[in-house]
């Protein structure tokens, strides 16, 4: 007697593609869920929610400097996810958005602490370029990897990203290591000469983040590049076919993607920590991963999801030093809206079949239809 195996009790399956309309349904939905379970969260721990979410919104534009402390936030997210856009866009998992940050800020440093008699403007510039280049060198090399070797690029930029971070390290307890610091290892604050101009108050990074916004759309969207980058990810063979260097399309776009997420280092370094540390990152380039896969790798939506994440930590912090909560309760909060915006992505694309229940897709609705007319 032939066995018939048993109907598992929920099955994946993949939606039909959704309206606009009821995709930004869905998404409010997470939003207002999110809102509610955190609100129960906060309910638990002895807070009136409404005084809390109050205090998170105003806390972000209730004095100017408030305000620029949230833009602030908002610059090194926005590029990260920039970078990590053109990457994805390819389907090549780039996890090192932190290293190639890092890197950048270490390369544009270097420039900001040994020739900080050069004049500003053509300082600026150099370090600009330095972290473009040093964040490029450090995403071509797991692209360079996997195109010889093979190699997985996400366990590979994932690893970078730690050799990053110890770099630091080694820069600032021996040759960069500040010889005023009285027994502490740190490096130096870098000279005013080194540091971005403030425009409207804020560090001139919320500039350079909105001119790449509209360089990276129109470079996916616009450009041959671009589109060699859309068809490299959607098929390699079919980028073969079409005549398209698929090895030379993966090294440009890399050293682009990283490229860019080290401009975020080298603002982050001179815009706002103005030294060179350990902390220079600070979990961004997997903030920016985020961004961009909520984002639909859209670099609009990146930047205004960006906003909404700034307002986020902003809040959080305020909320912290207005009620006395410690991190880990405003690291709980963020972790419960994140969970529920991204956990509403998985419905977006696929739905939960019970078992008895069978898909209705139009395959199977002709099947069904065949079946009776037997």
């Amino acid at each position: 007697m032939e066995n018939k195996k048993k109907e598992p009790l929920l099955r994946v399956v993949k939606h039909a593609e959704l309206s606009r309309g009821q995709t930004l349904l869905l998404r409010l939905l997470a939003v207002v869920q999110a809102l509610i379970v955190g609100g129960l969260f906060i309910a638990l721990i002895g807070y009136n929610p409404f005084e809390i979410y109050g205090t998170m919104i105003s806390g972000c534009f209730r004095s100017a400097m408030a305000f620029q402390a949230t833009i602030k936030f908002c610059i090194p997210m926005c590029i990260s996810a920039l970078g990590v856009t053109l990457a994805f866009k390819m389907k090549f998992w780039n996890i090192g958005g932190e290293g190639q940050l890092i890197m950048g800020a270490i390369f544009a440093s270097f420039f900001a602490l040994f020739c900080s008699d050069m004049p500003h403007y053509l300082l600026l510039l150099v370090m600009f370029i330095a972290g473009f280049v040093g964040g490029g060198l450090w995403g071509l090399i797991p692209a360079v990897c996997r195109e010889k070797w093979g190699t997985n690029e996400t366990l590979f930029t994932l690893m970078l990203n730690y050799i990053a971070l110890y770099t630091i390290s080694f820069l600032r307890d021996g040759p960069w290591r500040d010889p005023q610091a009285a027994g502490f290892n740190k490096i130096a604050r870098f000279d005013p000469n080194a540091t971005l101009d403030k425009v409207f108050g804020i560090q001139a990074g919320w500039i350079i983040m909105l001119v790449l916004v509209v360089l990276v759309a129109v470079y996916l969207k616009k450009t041959k590049q671009g589109y060699e980058i859309g068809v490299v990810g959607e098929s390699r063979d079919t980028a073969r076919y079409a005549g398209i260097n698929v090895k030379r399309v993966v090294l440009r776009t890399m050293f682009l993607s990283g490229g860019i997420a080290g401009i975020a280092g080298m603002v982050q370094a001179t815009g706002s920590d103005i030294t060179l540390s350990t902390g220079v990152a600070g979990g961004v380039g997997f903030t920016g991963i985020i961004i961009a896969w909520l984002a639909q790798l859209s670099p609009a939506v990146s930047l205004l999801i960006s906003f909404a994440f700034s307002i986020l930590v902003k809040g959080s912090s305020v909320v912290q030093s207005t009620y006395g909560l410690s991190t880990d309760c405003a690291d709980v909060l963020q972790g419960i809206i994140l969970f529920f915006i991204m956990a509403m992505e998985f419905f977006i694309r696929y739905k939960i079949v019970f078992r008895g229940h069978a898909e209705k897709t139009p395959i199977a609705a002709s099947k069904k239809k065949e079946e009776d007319e037997a």
